[in-house]
Order: C-alpha cells, then structure tokens, then sequence
C-alpha cells in the first residue's frame, strides 16, 4: 500500500523553527532597542517583497524589473489617502492593497501581450510612467515629495515608543500573511499548476492548465500585497519622492540579488538571501562605491557557482525544506499479508 504525505520529519523541524522564530521577532520591542526594532522591520519588508518576485519570477515564470512601481504606488496612497481624506496610516495601508490590485489588471493585459525580455522590459517602462504621474502630483509635493505631517503621525499612537512598536508589529504581521498565503498557493492545486508553468510551460498548456489565467492571477495578487508593503515602507520613512519611491535600485535591483542569492523558486530563499544581504550591507556600507560592486561580484559568483542559490545547495545535500510543499510517496509494507 502506499499514502501520500507532504511533512517529513525535517519540514516538520523546520515548522518547528519557523513558529519559535516568529515568537521571538513577536517579541522584540521587549528586548531590541529602537534601532533593532528599525532593523528587523525593513528586513521584513523586503523578506515580505523578496517572496513577492520570487512568487512571481520563480513560479509563475514572471520575471518583472518594474515591482517598484506597486511599492510607490503603495506609498502614494497612504501619503494622498491619509493628508487628503484623513484616513489613519493604517487603514490606508490596508486600502493601498485593494486600489493596487484594481490597477494591476489594466497593466497586466498590456504587459502579457510581451514575452521574456521584452516583458522585462514593459514592467520597467511601466514603473518609469507611474514615476513621472507621480512627480506631476503638486498637491503631493511634485517632483520634490511630500513628508506626513506631525497630526497624522501623532494619530497612529500617542508617544514615538508606541508608534515604533505598531510599525514593528504591522511589518512582521505582513510580512507572516504574505508568507502563509504563498504558502497557501503552493500548496493548493493553482501551486500545482504553477509548478507545472515553471517546469514546462508548453506542456502544461497541452495538458489543460490556463496559463495566462494563472499568471494573471499571481501578478494581481502580487501587486495587491506589494502595494501594501509598499505603504508600510513609506509609513516608516514618512517622507515620499517619485525618486525614492519608483527606485529601481531600492525595490528591484536588491530584491532579485536577494531571491537569486537565496534560492529562487524555493520559499526559504528569500529568507536567507534577505539575512546575507544586510550582513554584506552592515559589514560594507562604508566601502562607498566599492560597496555596490562587491555586492554585485557576489551575486555573479553565487550565480556561477550555486546556481540554484544557497539554499537551493543546502536543500539538494541534505533533503531539507523548512515549508512542507512537495508530496511525498509513502510505501507502507504489507505485513502477513499475501
């Protein structure tokens, strides 16, 4: 007889690992200094967008260099939905998602109709339009950008220690729910589909799964979750540019070094890749311009000698994978009987 199972002992280890880690960054504004606090929150915000592009690129078979249009987009909302309408910072994140989802469907039956670099391409020109909309907003500061002012960030909490626990706590609950969604997808039968799409697009479509409704569908809910992330980043900033929030470099460049550093296709990828990235970035933030080049001369070597990323190294040798997603075939002996 056999049984399909999706935990082995080591995912179950790793759930284990997973939950215990999630307790003590639940816990951090008891034990880090503001500092830390600040720390942890931007390295979940890009473990949170890293997933994202992973989820897309590594999965779906997307591979867009123009994210950093839904992480501005996601900013401007909070700035116009919380200066404009008076909305709290935090309902207007939990806005931001909705509205960048609603504008994703125009751009993605625009972009689908490209294909590899030229998709590539279109997602970037896409994020450079967005970017100059943004700059030609003057009730947002135009070109020049706009900072939240006291009232509203007073709003959110009554002194700066509790408004630091609520930014802290609000990026780590994102970025779990970006996590155990994915998860959740992966692990469903769309997982399967997109599993299919990465393996072998052509013949996944010979075999019945609709493609281009199960990219479509991705690069929506992409967008909806980096929106919000997005919001929460310039939430923490509290100051917005068309610059600073369509950087290419900031929201794009970095993510993909920190997927393919990782591991993309994998979900612990952007976890480790996003833990090297700022270890390299504390240790040679001082190195100046040096700094860009040897974080790029890492990423080729890592490239060219670990193709699959690190994690993809570590899980190969040792059959581990923190997040149980692949099934397993399960061989039960029959014993004593014929």
């Amino acid at each position: 007889m056999s049984r399909v199972e999706r935990a082995t002992r080591s995912s179950r280890i790793g759930v284990a690992l997973v939950t215990a880690a999630l307790v003590v960054l639940a816990l951090a504004p008891f034990w880090g200094d503001r500092q830390t606090l600040r720390l942890l929150a931007e390295m979940l915000t890009f473990v949170a967008l890293a997933s994202l592009w992973n989820l897309l690129a590594g999965y779906a078979g997307l591979v867009s260099v123009g994210q950093q249009a839904f992480v501005g987009l996601g900013g401007y909302l909070l700035f116009a939905l919380a200066i404009l309408l008076e909305v709290h910072p935090i309902a207007a994140i939990l806005i931001a998602g909705p509205i960048g989802a609603l504008v994703a469907v125009p751009v993605a039956l625009l972009i689908f109709r490209l294909r590899g670099a030229y998709f590539a391409i279109g997602t970037w020109v896409v994020a450079e339009v967005f970017r100059l909309l943004a700059s030609q907003i003057s009730v947002l500061g135009g070109g020049s950008g706009t900072s939240l002012p006291a009232a509203v960030v007073v709003a959110m909490a009554p002194n700066r220690q509790m408004r630091e626990f609520e930014i802290y706590w609000l990026a780590l609950a994102l970025t779990a729910i970006v996590l155990g969604a994915i998860v959740a997808l992966l692990r469903s039968r769309h997982g399967l589909a997109l599993t299919a799409i990465r393996d072998n697009e052509q013949a996944a479509q010979s075999n019945g799964i609709d493609v281009w409704r199960i990219k479509f569908i991705v690069y929506v809910l992409t967008a909806f979750a980096t929106s919000m992330i997005g919001a929460l980043i310039f939430l923490q900033k509290l100051r917005i540019s068309p610059d600073t929030a369509f950087s290419v470099n900031d929201w794009t460049a970095f993510v993909i070094f920190i997927t393919v550093i990782g591991g993309i296709g994998r979900i612990e990828g952007p976890i480790i890749g996003t833990i090297i990235f700022f270890m390299l970035r504390q240790t040679l933030a001082d190195l100046g311009s040096l700094y860009l080049l040897m974080m790029g001369a890492v990423a080729i070597a890592v490239m060219l000698w670990a193709p699959k990323g690190l994690w993809g190294i570590f899980a190969e040798r040792l059959g581990w994978q923190a997040m149980p997603l692949r099934r397993h075939l399960m061989l039960e002996e029959t014993v004593g009987k014929p």
